[in-house]
């Protein structure tokens, strides 16, 4: 029997710490837990699997931004974590009216702890059930694996497979192909009631019931799962009986709609510019993948919490705007190579760099955009190049204004090598102690100011070299008042040997005020 989120918050272990709903009630009563889990960190989301009740002490939200607090929420939500359980009282007072809203809206059950309780004495007794449940859930898995194997070899169609899975699960169950068409759906055999025509599972409000894994077939995404756990069903159960039935899914999508060469030779084409192969097997490759060996391209490496996650939106991408690519995902890094028009190189950079703004991505995650090269020979030094931008903005301050660039509202970042291409000769060419002795030898004086002072001065300077030395524009990005700026810049000045416009001193101190950055 499902042990279910009102089972738990009425546990000895808990009630001493006074829970009280605050938010989603109406889903409380009916949610289901797969395991319970207790952290302070804000990017836990891309860690768990779903159906866990989180236990936080609320210390993260006291420093976080309101903005982080309801992004903590939407990311749990999404990720189909049943519960969140907030303690307060000495670290944080009570839990925020925006975070309060954030999880009704997004059906995420929200529970104050009014009082302190041991959260590991809570987690032993309680995952000591849970453990028992998920014993029976995997041999129900299994069993549904196995009738679902004995279909696929009795020769049954998608329908029929997803049929023995929406048996077993008691859920709606949908196969979509990378790109969202439909391939197959089954309801449960006792099922009465028809989805209304056009209704989509993924806009059913409680996301806690809806489980997604993707299919791989020889290591290529080509399908996605989507099982939607229908009123009485055991969610837990639906989430482990749908991730053992991928390797069986994959299979009857190999003999189905196998990858075809193009796909296989992309994602072997990737791995090989990756590991440095030898340029002959590069040439072997590039045509079986579609890439033109003299084309120009550029690489795009995407750091992910989950590298699989935004590939398929990434490759759409890729394959709308240069309409030639391939990819390779690993736990770690999503790799793409994309090939760009003759006569409109630039332009169709730039339409990558733009739609990688425009991505709705995890929490977390940062996209670099390699410059352009010249032959599938030259694919590695992109790669390269867009891997070392991402490390050299990981090292650097956090700037207000320059390369590093956020498209509005989303949440991953997006750079351009390019932007970073002062700081990548500066990389190649000098070692860190020439680095620091040239900062040093041109900024000292603002380095100590700024030491001394808790000023500035360094990332003003900065900011108005990047803006050509346009004292409007700096002013604004920096929300200064253009008095302010002035007054900034002539101590600037002062400290520096004067007014550098005009003089050879100008690209000294801008590649220092970028060097000093990282």
């Amino acid at each position: 029997m499902p042990i279910r989120l009102q089972d738990v918050l009425k546990h000895s272990t808990l009630t001493p710490a006074d829970p009280v709903i605050r938010a989603a009630a109406a889903i409380a009563a009916q949610t289901q837990l797969r395991w319970i889990h207790s952290s302070e960190v804000l990017d836990i989301a891309p860690l768990l699997g779903g159906g866990e009740l989180l236990l936080t002490g609320g210390q993260a939200l006291v420093s976080a931004t309101d903005k982080r607090r309801i992004g903590y929420i939407w990311e749990l939500a999404e990720r189909g974590v049943a519960a969140l359980a907030i303690e307060t009282g000495t670290e944080l007072a009570s839990i925020p009216s925006s975070m309060v809203a954030a999880a009704e809206a997004a059906g995420l059950p929200l529970i104050e702890l009014r009082k302190v309780v041991p959260f590991v004495g809570v987690m032993e007794a309680i995952n000591s059930l849970l453990v028992s449940e998920s014993a029976a859930h995997l041999q129900q898995a299994d069993q549904a694996s196995h009738a679902m194997a004995v279909e696929l070899a009795h020769g049954g169609s998608l329908d029929r497979i997803l049929a023995v899975l929406a048996d077993a699960t008691g859920s709606e169950v949908e196969l979509t192909s990378t790109a969202g068409a439909p391939l197959a759906s089954a309801l449960p055999a006792d099922h009465a009631e028809e989805p209304e025509p056009g209704a989509s599972i993924e806009a059913a409000p409680d996301r806690a019931r809806i489980i997604q894994v993707d299919v791989s077939v020889r290591g290529i995404p080509s399908a996605r799962l989507t099982l939607h756990a229908l009123a009485g069903a055991d969610v837990n159960q639906a989430r482990i009986a749908g991730n053992r039935s991928v390797d069986i899914l994959a299979l009857a999508l190999l003999q189905r709609m196998p990858p075809g060469l193009k796909e296989m030779a992309g994602a072997a084409l990737i791995r090989a510019v990756d590991s440095g192969t030898q340029n002959w097997r590069l040439q072997q490759l590039a045509p079986a993948a579609g890439i033109p060996l003299a084309a120009q391209l550029v690489a795009v490496v995407v750091r992910s919490p989950g590298s699989r996650q935004p590939r398929m939106a990434v490759e759409h991408l890729l394959e709308r705007v240069g309409h030639h690519s391939a990819s390779y995902a690993d736990n770690a890094e999503l790799l793409a190579l994309a090939v760009l028009r003759p006569g409109k190189t630039q332009e169709d950079r730039d339409a990558i760099l733009a739609g990688l703004q425009s991505l709705a991505l995890p929490e977390g995650t940062v996209s670099a955009v390699g410059p352009v090269a010249t032959g599938i020979s030259a694919a590695q030094w992109s790669l390269t190049e867009a891997r070392l931008t991402l490390d050299l903005a990981a090292g650097a301050e956090p700037l207000k204004a320059g390369p590093l660039r956020a498209g509005p509202g989303q949440s991953g970042v997006v750079l351009d090598a390019d932007a970073f291409a002062v700081e990548r000769l500066a990389f190649h060419s000098l070692d860190d102690t020439q680095r620091t002795d040239y900062v040093s030898q041109q900024l000292g004086a603002l380095l100590v100011h700024d030491a001394q002072r808790n000023s500035a001065l360094v990332e003003t300077l900065r900011v108005w070299l990047d803006s050509g030395c346009n004292t409007a524009q700096a002013a604004r990005e920096l929300h200064l008042e253009r008095q302010s700026m002035h007054q900034r810049l002539q101590r600037i000045f002062s400290l520096c040997g004067g007014d550098p416009r005009g003089t050879g001193r100008l690209a000294a101190l801008h590649l220092a005020a970028r060097l000093a950055a990282l």
